[in-house]
């Protein structure tokens, strides 16, 4: 696994953030020039947990999970990170260590916008502001939302939820595997399995070769946070 200087998808992808086109054109070439690439292997470590925060990253292709473990060896998964999307904000805006590890779920590709570049738009950049405050709002729900469903929600409930689009904003379409879900929501394989058994008879959700597509959204959302079925079935 190794750095290398960022190549042309990531420079589509760089140009397309909507804040891109409002900066000087110095400073879009300066950016492009430092920004760089990552790339890991299903189940690889990409990033770990204690080493030192380089910048601000986004999955360019694959599928990512964000995780931290106790010191007894406990695991808890707590945001999926799909392709299109930044995470690590709070990372970078602090000078501490990485407290999660990040590791790769499909074979993955993130970029890096390096720690000088980012505090340099944080500084100069108002567009740039607006989209950093936005995203964070939404971390913050994504956040409020897995307290409710680990406190209050079925493991059913948790699987609608880890499949509906407070957690996939702007897809049309979600293709998952069970092995996947079940890694986000923190649950077992026999758990989820179970869980969109019970959504496929609902019409929610379509099991096809071993994968999981949302159906109706609308409904899958009201599934996931309808009232009175808190659960302590074992995940």
């Amino acid at each position: 696994m190794s750095f290398e200087p960022a190549a042309l998808p990531h420079h589509r992808f760089l140009r397309g953030q909507p804040w891109f086109a409002s900066l000087s054109e110095d400073a879009r070439t300066t950016l492009l020039e430092r920004s760089l690439t990552l790339a890991g292997r299903k189940g690889e470590v990409m990033l770990a947990a204690g080493t030192p925060v380089q910048g601000w990253y986004a999955v360019l292709s694959g599928l990512a999970k964000l995780q931290s473990t106790s010191s007894e060896g406990r695991v808890s998964a707590f945001l999926g990170v799909p392709d299109g999307e930044w995470f690590g904000e709070g990372s970078v805006l602090k000078t501490e260590a990485r407290r999660y590890d990040v590791i790769a779920l499909r074979d993955t590709v993130l970029l890096c916008l390096p720690r000088t570049e980012f505090n340099t738009l944080l500084a100069n950049s108002l567009p740039f502001n607006h989209f950093l405050v936005a995203h964070l709002n939404r971390r913050l729900g994504q956040a409020m939302t897995i307290i409710e469903a680990g406190r209050l929600r079925s493991p059913e409930q948790r699987v609608a939820l880890y499949l509906s689009r407070v957690f996939w904003q702007g897809r049309r379409r979600l293709v998952l595997s069970q092995e996947e879900l079940g890694h986000l929501a923190g649950l077992s394989r026999q758990t989820v399995n179970r869980a969109l058994k019970s959504m496929e008879q609902l019409g929610l959700v379509s099991l096809e070769f071993g994968r999981v597509a949302m159906l109706d959204e609308q409904a899958l959302a009201a599934y996931a946070t309808r009232p009175g079925t808190t659960s302590t079935s074992p995940p």
